[in-house]
């Protein structure tokens, strides 16, 4: 059996990404989801992509976005257990051995230095990656930042996500929550003003 793991903070959950589960759901048997920067204390700030560690980058709590990932892929038709969803602290390697199955296969779509760093970690750890592709940043059809600033303003969303995504959050009260500017329940840590470790 093939396994594949694919990456991502899915701080929202957009088609883009949709794309990017699809296309590595058809190369491995089994395919493991894994959430980066679970939480505040399992995110580290990167020069290759400093926007991403701060707190108004992610909004969304672990467990909201396990939420949306697996409907997402129970709608797409994935049986339920031809798929997981876990968190993977992507900054520090080496917690990696505790989420994830080292023996897999790491897929990547790379589209800034963000991408090629990670490429870089995972080779100079010795795993399987595959890139499914390389593209420059203005070939995104849409970015999490877009889909975050207008559930923000309370503009239209919807149509940047699958149905799936936007049938969840709203469930769970997502779009109301970022219109008011607050952040996930329990969220904050080290250098936010929430919780402390």
């Amino acid at each position: 059996m093939t396994v594949g793991v694919v990456h991502g903070r899915f701080q929202g959950f957009h088609n883009d990404h949709l794309a990017y589960l699809r296309a590595a759901r058809a190369r491995c048997d089994h395919l493991v989801v894994g959430i980066t920067n679970p939480d505040p204390w399992s995110t580290r700030h990167d020069p290759a992509d400093p926007a991403r560690s701060r707190p108004e980058a992610n909004p969304l709590t672990y467990f909201e976005r396990y939420r949306v990932v697996q409907a997402v892929l129970l709608d797409e038709g994935a049986p339920p257990g031809s798929f997981s969803v876990v968190p993977f602290p992507v900054n520090l390697p080496e917690r990696w051995a505790w989420y994830v199955p080292l023996d897999a296969v790491f897929f990547l779509t790379i589209y800034d230095e963000w991408g090629e760093r990670k490429l870089r970690m995972f080779r100079e750890r010795g795993l399987r990656t595959e890139v499914l592709w390389r593209r420059s940043p203005d070939q995104k059809t849409v970015s999490a930042t877009q889909v975050r600033e207008a559930l923000r303003r309370g503009l239209p969303w919807e149509h940047w996500v699958p149905p799936a995504a936007a049938r969840t959050m709203r469930e769970l009260g997502i779009p109301e929550r970022l219109r008011r500017g607050a952040a996930g329940s329990g969220q904050g840590g080290p250098g936010t003003g929430g919780p402390a470790a």
